[in-house]
């Protein structure tokens, strides 16, 4: 990579007219000169094209006449694009001025193969709502010898407009096969063939506004959607490492796999709670159920104004919040893996639950109480 590299942010827009000049804006606005901006417009019916149009030359624009998804957009970047490093950017997102520049300077290493960054969650109207996507921490390094042994899914990625990626990286991996994620699908490749990087500060902002692609599907759609993804790249990845004379255990993976976890925390509510039953869940905030879980009604755990509180002060906060949750119909608490802690720290919590109510299941994913029935030590106190 020469000392100046070309950069390439590819736009892919659809239906997003109300963002879009927010997005285009951020594209141009880079502190980093040698950036190209190209505009793919997938057959938008709305007034995106005419927004497109008022920036003349300042941007490449690509007119498609018919929609052909996003997938479309990912295994054409190459041939759209000149740039020896490349951003994905969704055109309801925007990057901060710095991201290209960022992005650049970790790529000095001819090993990289990708960075990204965190972005900052806001809503419509672009205000921040204090969370980051995604909120854990996100691998920085050469990661290989621990992906053959362990797989790739214990690792955080950040949507698609948080990754540049390296033309040569993309030039090997492409195309994004069909029934998988871009992103996830990508970031899963750059984790098994290279070096990632991570930039500390988040260089975006990822909005939601209901109508995602991903997003705005029901909880149930989405286990199903991911996993189907991470049975196609399961797949791919043992094609790859069987022609690398390479033994590994991708069964075992499935045990560190969050697709593959959440569908069956999915298949063992449905089988232990009575559809028309609703339960509390802790999970915090992790599944994005939004409300519904195996066509069960779901509440967060603390609940404040029909969200997720954060943790309880104390066990005393928790056992009033979960009567309180009692009273107004919850039949069931279930704590997904992500919380089991909250058994270790709230002991007294922990005690009022174990003594009062039966557990009807333990196991890595999920323990559930059933709320509807009391033991004896209830009766007895």
């Amino acid at each position: 990579m020469n000392d100046r590299p070309l950069a390439s942010i590819i736009i892919s827009s659809y239906n997003y007219g109300r963002f879009l000049k927010d997005c285009i804006d951020s594209a141009l606005n880079q502190t980093y000169p040698e950036t190209e901006v190209i505009v793919v417009d997938d057959a938008s019916g709305d007034d995106s094209r005419e927004i497109i149009g008022t920036y003349a030359n300042r941007i490449k624009p690509i007119l498609r006449e018919r929609n052909e998804g996003g997938r479309a957009t990912y295994n054409a970047v190459c041939r759209l694009s000149r740039g020896e490093v490349i951003v994905i950017l969704d055109s309801d997102d925007m990057l901060c001025p710095t991201a290209i520049e960022c992005a650049v300077a970790r790529f000095r290493d001819p090993d990289v193969v990708k960075v990204h960054w965190p972005l900052w969650e806001i809503n419509t109207h672009a205000q921040r709502t204090g969370r980051l996507d995604p909120c854990r921490v996100l691998p920085d390094g050469d990661l290989r010898k621990y992906i053959a042994r362990d797989g790739p899914w214990g690792y955080a990625f950040p949507s698609t407009s948080g990754n540049a990626y390296s033309r040569r990286f993309l030039e090997r991996t492409l195309p994004v096969p069909s029934g998988t994620y871009g992103d996830a699908y990508l970031s899963m490749w750059a984790l098994v063939t290279g070096t990632i990087r991570s930039v500390r500060e988040p260089q975006g902002f990822y909005r939601i506004h209901g109508h995602n692609t991903y997003g705005g599907r029901t909880f149930d759609q989405r286990v199903e959607l991911d996993l189907r993804h991470a049975e196609h790249c399961l797949a791919r990845l043992r094609a790859y490492y069987q022609e690398q004379g390479a033994q590994v255990d991708t069964d075992a993976w499935k045990k560190e796999s969050w697709y593959h976890r959440l569908y069956q925390s999915a298949l063992d509510i449905k089988a232990q709670i009575p559809d028309g039953d609703t339960f509390v869940l802790v999970d915090q905030d992790n599944w994005a159920t939004g409300g519904r879980v195996a066509g069960r009604r779901a509440f967060p755990f603390p609940e404040f104004n029909g969200e997720f509180g954060g943790p309880p002060a104390d066990d005393t906060v928790a056992t009033e919040e979960l009567e309180r949750r009692r009273r107004a119909g919850a039949a069931f608490i279930v704590f997904a893996w992500q919380a089991f802690w909250w058994l270790d720290y709230y002991t007294g919590f922990k005690n009022y639950l174990e003594t009062r109510f039966p557990c009807l299941m333990r196991n890595e994913r999920l323990i559930i109480f059933d709320l509807r029935s009391s033991n004896r030590a209830e009766a007895e106190v």
